[in-house]
C-alpha cells in the first residue's frame, strides 16, 4: 500500500510539475531541444529528487538502528539487502510513475505553449 501511495504521490507532483514548466518546456522545444533530451530533463529531475531522499532515508534508518531492532523480526535494522532492495524499488516506482508525465513534456507544442497565459 505505501508504494502504491508513492506512485499515486510521484505521478501527482510529475504531472504538476510538468504543467507549470509547459513554457519553459515549449521554448526549450523552439530551440532545438530534442525529446530526448526533454525527457531526460524530467526523469533526471525526479530521480535526482528521489536520490536525495533515499540517502535521507539511509541516513535516517541508521541513525535510529537501536530503536527500529526492537521491532524487526529476523533482520537487522541496517541489513545492506533489505536496504538496496527498499531503494531499488523505491527508484524505479519513481522512474515508473514520472514516465508518463516524461512523455507528455516531450509532445508539448512551442505555439501552444508560448500562446498561453
Amino acid at each position: 500500500v505505501a508504494l502504491l501511495m508513492a506512485c499515486i504521490g510521484t505521478y501527482g507532483v510529475m504531472a504538476y510539475t510538468v504543467s507549470q514548466r509547459t513554457r519553459e518546456l515549449g521554448v526549450r522545444v523552439a530551440l532545438g531541444a530534442t525529446p530526448a533530451g526533454v525527457l531526460r530533463l524530467v526523469l533526471g529531475g525526479a530521480l535526482r529528487l528521489v536520490g536525495i531522499g533515499i540517502v535521507i532515508g539511509l541516513a535516517g534508518v541508521v541513525a535510529m538502528s537501536r530503536g527500529l531492532q526492537a521491532i524487526l523480526v529476523g533482520t537487522r535494522a541496517t541489513d545492506p539487502l533489505a536496504l538496496s532492495a527498499v531503494a531499488l524499488a523505491l527508484a524505479a516506482v519513481t522512474a515508473a510513475s514520472s514516465w508518463v508525465p516524461a512523455r507528455r513534456a516531450t509532445r508539448v507544442d512551442p505555439m501552444e505553449a508560448l500562446r498561453a497565459e
